[in-house]
């Protein structure tokens, strides 16, 4: 999210209290519309269509689906998300834009070599008993949302945080529509309809992106050179996604909470509706974590890194990064205090709406301790955000290392100790990964001038 404080600081420059809401709602907004908007959307296909023109099975099985793409579709193109993101800002931070879309052309077409060819063998060998339509349209439906999040990363890169949540609710706005319309073609219609919604919205994100940066060259592949694009930010994105997965995967694929739904897709009908629930309890917390580090951090992190480059004096630089480690602390209690503030009001809220949605109220104690481990999940994200923008790369592959880890071992301890267990072991992965990378982090920002200048 590098470059969103510009935007925030000409808002809170206003020095208003409607400035400030306007801030948090737009730092909400930027941090947590494409991911609200993707949940919401399935949602209101599955509402709108129950019931009405397909079975509930239908439902699940499209739902269940959808889910398996997009989940997919991260952890592979998590090997290029950061690492790519990286290039990109290396060559505007260089003055070579011209080579910006030829190499986001060839990511795409190598994207779409990898993901077509592993989604057409493993497809069509593990769904014979599906029709060819619904297993042609998970092969085209795993490609899109692969290229839908190169592009995305692509243009978080390239600072375009409200056309990315513009494009999100235009593409996930069609996708419920035509899902709708198609609802009566089962579950091919409703699969269709919203890969055609993602379809379109990825070609308005290439638009966007050819408009902005015209370039001589159709394709390049430089990013692709040896030593271009950093191995260890390709490791994070790959585990770190997969660590955000790995306790729904153990849930699924275990005999006493899994359930199969169509050909080798499983899901967990006691542990996945909690844990999706929970992570919209996250909003305020993302806000408060774009405000207050993207705004004060980084402030006095460029106060910090000029006085080193211009030759300020030892005490000058000691203020600056006292200042700088101050706005960390600060940054991290505000998120700390917002999240308790959030997950008491689900606490408070929370039967009323699970009655509402006609959800049983067995599910409330693991929708609870999911809220606890989202929110410390808003935590942990602040702390690695720190550790990108110190450079801090192996610092923050272990922590994702960590996380994948703990978060497969203990939801497979919890799965062995019962159902009043259920959630504690992704929680618990949650707790001491944000623990160790406070630790880490503690020790770095005290070595930080040490590191700055002896180790150039």
């Amino acid at each position: 999210m590098a470059g969103i404080g510009f935007e925030l600081r000409k808002i809170l420059n206003r020095d208003s209290y409607f400035a400030l809401v306007r801030a948090y709602a737009y730092a909400g907004l930027i941090s947590s519309g494409p991911w609200v908007l993707s949940i919401l959307g399935l949602v209101a296909i599955g509402l709108l269509s129950v019931n009405i023109a397909v079975p509930n099975v239908l439902i699940t099985q499209f739902q269940v689906s959808v889910t398996y793409l997009i989940m997919a579709s991260l952890i592979l193109t998590g090997v290029l998300q950061l690492a790519f993101t990286r290039w990109v800002s290396d060559q505007l931070f260089g003055q070579r834009s011209d080579s910006i879309v030829p190499n986001f052309a060839g990511v795409l077409l190598v994207t779409n070599g990898v993901a077509g060819s592993l989604s057409l063998v493993l497809v069509f060998a593990s769904f014979g008993n599906e029709s060819v339509i619904y297993r042609a349209l998970l092969v085209a439906g795993f490609v899109t949302m692969c290229d839908v999040w190169i592009a995305t990363i692509f243009m978080s890169g390239l600072k375009f945080y409200k056309t990315i949540v513009a494009l999100f609710a235009s593409g996930y706005g069609l996708s419920v529509l035509l899902a709708v319309l198609l609802r009566g073609q089962g579950l091919e219609g409703l699969l269709a309809g919203y890969i055609i919604g993602q379809f379109m919205m990825l070609m308005g994100m290439v638009f966007v992106i050819l408009r902005s940066f015209p370039a001589e060259r159709l394709i390049a592949f430089d990013c692709f050179r040896p030593g271009a694009m950093y191995p260890a930010l390709m490791a994070v994105g790959l585990l770190f996604n997969f660590a955000i997965w790995a306790d729904k995967i153990v849930f699924w694929m275990a005999a006493d909470t899994g359930q199969p739904v169509i050909g080798p897709l499983r899901a967990s009908v006691i542990y996945d509706m909690p844990v999706f629930l929970a992570y919209l309890g996250i909003i305020p917390g993302m806000a408060v974590f774009l405000v207050r580090f993207e705004t004060d951090f980084v402030e006095w992190y460029d106060r910090f890194y000029n006085a080193v480059r211009e030759g300020g004096s030892l005490e000058e630089i000691a203020r600056m990064r006292d200042e700088m480690v101050f706005a960390i602390r600060q940054g991290l209690f505000d998120i700390i205090k917002i999240q308790t503030l959030a997950v008491l009001v689900l606490v408070v809220f929370a039967p009323t709406l699970f009655g509402k949605l006609d959800i049983s109220a067995l599910y409330l104690p693991l929708f609870y301790v999911d809220a606890v481990a989202a929110s410390l999940q808003v935590a942990l994200l602040a702390v690695m955000n720190v550790f990108f923008y110190l450079d801090k790369r192996r610092e923050v592959l272990a922590t994702v290392a960590l996380l994948a880890v703990l978060n497969v071992l203990l939801s497979l301890v919890s799965l062995r100790l019962g159902v009043v267990f259920y959630g504690y072991g992704f929680a618990l992965a949650m707790l001491v990964t944000l623990v160790y990378s406070l630790r880490v982090l503690e020790r770095k920002l005290g070595r930080l001038e040490y590191e700055t200048f002896m180790l150039q």
